[in-house]
């Protein structure tokens, strides 16, 4: 069962600090990053919030070497510390002695809320959003930050540590190559030694945004299908926060490796794991009303695809910026709801392979029309997943304190319908879904995965 609702947190603000990159022999005064096809069609979305929860006796004690460290990546990935400009020519800029990424510090007066916020069950989320680093209001001229981070300090049980990064910077992919650069040179006490840090921190970022070929100009096609749908306003600061008329919590569901398996067993062709988690997410999202419209025939599922290693030829793991497509799923709703629900599970699993199967076939086929697509499907309230497995936040995410107790993706909550996958923190190779509902719906929702599990076995 859901929780009550919790009493409003006291979390204090102690320090907003501005965090420089640290200077390189090869840093220019000014630097800009050329948006491409991929980058502009996030431009007038928002931040990629996500939460990282560590056991600390002395979580105090971390601040200074998590500042010096923040700098020590930031030399790395520069960016995130500058701004865009939402017009032409479109750049993500970074000015030395000018910009910097913001880091609150603050502190919770409820240290005992730590253990409710990394537990498995559904937390109050009035009690996480205070926890989410905001980005600064956009300039007089529209320009926004890119990126802010958090600490929040819960005395003598851990710290909670914020990472949101805007969309039109980069995907999820970059934003963990960023966290994990951070999290080791936090970790080995790197100082400034430029020489030595290639020897023990991952790769650096690909910055070099002309490796993104655009020979039919997919920007510029972008651009002017964005203006002709939805003429962009200049971004405007989150409103502030306002208590709910209907509660929402947050939960977080292990999908085992041995039932990834048998769902994949059943699916009608080879599926991966992303598909066997996806599938059974969106069965219990319709089964819990929270997903698809009442009585449609058809529902839909909207999920934005890897394409580094499927362009030609493939960009490096390591290329900073998106590089991602949607990718769009349709199946009859009487096939994922009728019958048992391994049955819908199954169907599920077979609609999502189908497509993935057709989008690799033309990775940019019809991409100037994509956007246009997003928006035509948004009112059928499709479900979809953000994150991925694949990014490790639980294994590579260690600042020298241990794997975090929790990893949250809180901006999944401004979509409905979407589900965050992670790989599961066991490190058993199986799949952590979150999930953000109100009480009833999450009561539902977790009532339909349990059976799901069963029915697989």
């Amino acid at each position: 069962m859901a929780p009550p609702p919790s009493p409003l947190p006291r979390v204090r603000v102690l320090e907003r600090i501005r965090v420089e990159p640290q200077p390189s022999d090869s840093e220019q005064e000014e630097s800009a990053l050329p948006l491409t096809f991929f980058d502009v069609a996030w431009l007038f979305t928002g931040p990629v919030e996500r939460l990282f929860f560590f056991r600390h006796p002395e979580p105090a004690s971390t601040l200074p070497l998590l500042r010096s460290s923040l700098s020590l990546a930031l030399r790395r990935f520069y960016p995130l510390a500058g701004t865009i400009r939402p017009h032409a020519p479109f750049l993500c800029s970074y000015t030395r002695g000018t910009d910097a990424l913001t880091m609150v510090v603050a502190e919770s007066d409820s240290p005992e809320d730590f253990d409710r916020l990394v537990a498995r069950s559904p937390r109050d989320l009035a009690l996480i959003r205070p926890l989410v680093p905001q980005l600064p209001p956009p300039g007089n001229d529209g320009a926004f930050a890119l990126a802010a981070v958090q600490v929040t300090v819960f005395p003598g049980r851990g710290l909670c540590l914020g990472v949101s990064v805007h969309h039109a910077a980069c995907d999820d992919a970059s934003t963990m190559h960023f966290v994990r650069t951070w999290a080791a040179a936090c970790r080995l006490g790197l100082e400034n030694d430029e020489g030595s840090e290639d020897a023990v921190l991952p790769p650096p970022p690909v910055l070099d945004r002309s490796v993104v070929a655009d020979p039919d100009d997919l920007r510029g096609k972008t651009l002017a299908g964005m203006a002709r749908l939805a003429p962009p306003p200049p971004p405007t600061p989150p409103p502030p926060q306002q208590e709910e008329k209907t509660p929402m919590v947050m939960a977080s569901f292990l999908l085992p490796r041995e039932q990834i398996d048998r769902i994949k067993e059943g699916a009608a062709a080879k599926a991966s794991s992303f598909v066997a988690a996806s599938a059974l997410a969106w069965v219990c999202l319709l089964k819990c009303g929270s997903a698809g419209v009442a009585g449609a025939q058809r529902s839909h599922m909207l999920f934005s695809a890897e394409c580094r290693s499927r362009l030609t030829p493939p960009l490096q793991a390591e290329y900073f910026g998106n590089c991602l497509r949607p990718c769009f799923v349709e199946a009859a709703t009487a096939d994922l709801l009728s019958g048992e629900t391994a049955d819908g599970v199954a169907a599920a699993a077979a609609a999502i392979g189908s497509a993935i199967r057709e989008m690799e076939q033309g990775v940019l086929d019809g991409a100037e029309g994509w956007l246009g697509s997003v928006l035509s499907v948004l009112p059928e309230r499709p479900m979809s997943a953000g994150g991925s497995p694949r990014h490790g936040v639980y294994e590579t995410a260690d600042f020298g304190w241990g794997r975090p107790a929790r990893v949250e993706m809180v901006s999944v909550e401004k979509t409905p319908g979407t589900v965050a996958l992670a790989e599961s923190p066991e490190g058993d190779g199986g799949i952590e879904l979150g999930v953000v509902l109100p009480p009833d719906a999450m009561d539902a929702f977790a009532s339909c995965f349990a059976h799901a599990l069963g029915a697989t076995v």
